[in-house]
């Protein structure tokens, strides 16, 4: 009680004309956290004062982005790291009101659509024959050509809503639910794209992982095609890129979201919201 008579007390300051008592006022708000979050939107909904509506969103944003890279920067130190919770993490920074169990109960039922369909018999191509069926024929997932650099492709909730996403974010998913499968699929960081590959065992059972631990590559943005080594050497000839290990070697979960934040930051650089490109930038640097 004593916290919401002091944050109301603030609130009542922030129309204040000098900008010092502004600062020293929205400093303090800043320091409850998320806490004060209700009231704050309570003082907007009630108020014609433009300033002082402009104020309050502004405050809000700021509490709501150090929430997002305080659970950005704990994923990054913790020890098991799902790629669906650091995608969860960063759709908050454009959605706060995120549904986030909703989109638990989603990828849940498509992987139990998966679950049911895959032999533990049956060979790597059946396996990734089943997860491409459910995923891009039953449920309809596809790549997004229509609006490719929309910064919407790269948000998770929306990927699930529209059925459409680009190479990272389509990619994202379809990583989840082979991890769930427990199929030995693992992103490539490829320019310009991203795949995803299929290897003789899981990464933790051997002891180096290099070409020849590699079956096939999959497509998600296209339907789950399938290729190998040599369609990888192509296209980065096509690029004129020179072939690197990390174009078609396994990268770990730290670099499918790094990915991911870049698609945001090259997205919103397109439509010249550069405010949002430099706090995608610190988004970033939480991974470091």
């Amino acid at each position: 009680m004593k916290d919401a008579s002091r944050i109301s007390a603030l609130i009542n300051l922030l129309d204040d004309p000098d900008e010092m008592v502004f600062t020293q006022v929205s400093q303090e708000l800043l320091s409850f956290g998320d806490q004060v979050v209700k009231q704050l939107e309570d003082a907007w909904e009630n108020s014609f004062n433009e300033i002082l509506q402009l104020r309050i969103i502004s405050i809000i944003h700021q509490i709501q982005f150090q929430e997002v890279k305080n659970k950005l920067t704990d994923w990054k130190n913790g020890e098991e790291k799902s790629l669906l919770e650091a995608a969860i993490i960063l759709a908050h920074y454009q959605y706060s009101d995120l549904d986030e169990a909703g989109i638990k109960s989603t990828v849940e039922n498509l992987y139990k659509q998966c679950w049911l369909e895959i032999n533990p018999d049956y060979t790597a191509l059946e396996k990734v024959g089943v997860l491409n069926k459910v995923f891009f024929e039953i449920n309809g997932f596809d790549g997004n050509r229509k609006n490719y650099y929309s910064p919407i492709n790269s948000y998770i909730n929306n990927v699930l809503d529209t059925k459409r996403g680009n190479p990272i974010s389509i990619s994202i998913l379809y990583l989840e639910l082979a991890e769930r499968l427990k199929l030995p699929i693992y992103g490539v960081n490829l320019p310009e794209h991203f795949i995803v590959s299929y290897l003789v065992l899981p990464m933790q059972y051997l002891d180096t992982v290099d070409q020849e631990s590699i079956l096939f590559y999959i497509d998600p943005f296209n339907k789950g095609s399938l290729f190998q080594y040599e369609d990888i050497a192509d296209y980065l000839a096509k690029l004129k890129i020179e072939m690197q290990d990390k174009f078609y070697l396994p990268c770990d979960k730290l670099t499918v979201v790094n990915r991911l934040i870049n698609n945001l930051i090259y997205g919103y650089s397109k439509n010249g919201q550069l405010g949002k490109v430099e706090e995608l930038k610190i988004l970033k640097n939480c991974l470091k």
